[in-house]
């Protein structure tokens, strides 16, 4: 197996959407699919001149289970291993299969079937059916809390009127307060505002190019930006002010955890072509292909664990003076164009992936063929 296919069964085995890997009995690696090039980030010859013990975690549950298949001569699982490393940073959580090779008795093959985008979909839907009564909430806030404060702005402002030097400064202080309390409202009432966008298609580069540009004049101005575009992307169908919006607060997110202060600051836009991620949507019978991804990375500190889980919830922020609504209207925004948004994060290393559809021609999503069991 190898790269360049010289065999019907090479090409299965690099057809296949897991990373598999032969080790040989010295521990090295003999053979890998193109999968398992993108999952480690190396070549097949880069591969083969590793130990299986350089490209996994220090005492890594894989190096035993290979160890009890060479010894046993029958295959073995086990679910949810961690196989990251400073190689390749960020949570891999895996399910591993390794078994041995009747044909080529010094072989153990093993292939990896990564846990965390599933996971994470499952999340996102979770999140979305959550949102629901957030949606309600801020419809019901929109209308009750408005009326209110108009009038108690206004009666803010007619004790101004009469009030001594000293008072006037109290009902400033009220009309301040009324002023970005009805800001907040205003920013809820986004989440309920489920009329439909118009769509067209859409070059995200484009749209990235130019968050770029309003960002290298404003807040970051002082970070570097490293871009790296598949130019072959197809156009994404959407709303280009939207998808602005969704990029330019991540990059802006990026740019705040980074800080002033940093002397290497770094933002890096990426896109890319990935098949194989599918979606099932709730009302369809069919699964949505979610194979356009674009990525904001930055190397700030990294996102609290924390505040992981609930990264993407309305008013959770490290901001001192922040609403914690930006993240919640990506997601919300990611959602409507039938999309999904991730982050994984640690020190030096925040990535927010936003996986998106393909759409037809004729504004049709392009769906994967119905999963068979």
């Amino acid at each position: 197996m190898s790269a360049v296919t010289s065999s019907p069964s090479d090409a299965q085995l690099n057809a296949l959407p897991h990373p598999v890997i032969m080790v040989a009995d010295d521990g090295r690696i003999s053979d890998a699919n193109v999968a398992a090039e993108q999952f480690f980030e190396a070549s097949i010859p880069m591969l083969r001149r590793h130990m299986l013990r350089d490209l996994v975690p220090f005492g890594s549950p894989l190096l035993t289970l290979v160890e009890q298949v060479r010894q046993r001569g029958a295959a073995v699982n086990e679910y949810k291993v961690d196989l990251s490393t400073p190689r390749n940073p960020g949570e891999r959580l895996v399910d591993l299969y390794v078994a041995p090779l009747p044909e080529y008795p010094d072989q153990v093959v093993v292939m990896l079937q990564e846990r965390t985008i599933a996971e994470k979909m499952d999340r996102q839907l979770t999140h979305r059916g959550a949102a629901r009564s957030v949606i309600a909430l801020a419809a019901m806030l929109a209308h009750e809390i408005k009326n209110p404060l108009s009038g108690i702005r206004g009666a803010a402002q007619l004790l101004e009127q009469s009030a001594q030097d000293d008072d006037r400064s109290l009902t400033k202080l009220i009309c301040d307060e009324t002023d970005r309390i009805v800001k907040l409202v205003d920013r809820m009432e986004v989440f309920a505002d489920e009329r439909p966008v118009e769509r067209e298609p859409v070059n995200i580069h484009v749209v990235l190019d130019h968050v770029k540009r309003l960002a290298q004049s404003g807040f970051a101005r002082n970070l570097k930006f490293i871009e790296e575009y598949d130019p072959s992307l197809p156009p994404v169908l959407g709303n280009r002010d939207q998808l602005i919006q969704v990029f330019l607060n991540l990059v802006k997110n990026a740019a705040e955890a980074i800080g002033d202060n940093a002397a290497d600051g770094e933002i890096q836009l990426t896109t890319a072509f990935r098949p194989g991620v599918r979606l099932a949507v709730p009302g369809r019978q069919t699964r949505v292909s979610l194979p356009l991804e674009f990525c904001v990375r930055d190397n700030g500190p990294g996102v609290p664990d924390d505040l992981m889980p609930h990264l993407f919830d309305p008013f959770v922020t490290t901001k001192p003076t922040g609403s914690g609504l930006g993240l919640a209207l990506v997601s919300k925004i990611v959602g409507d164009h039938g999309g999904i948004i991730e982050c994984e994060s640690q020190p030096r290393r925040t990535i927010f992936r936003v996986l998106m559809p393909v759409y037809s021609g004729d504004d049709s999503i392009v769906e994967a063929p119905p999963m068979h069991s």
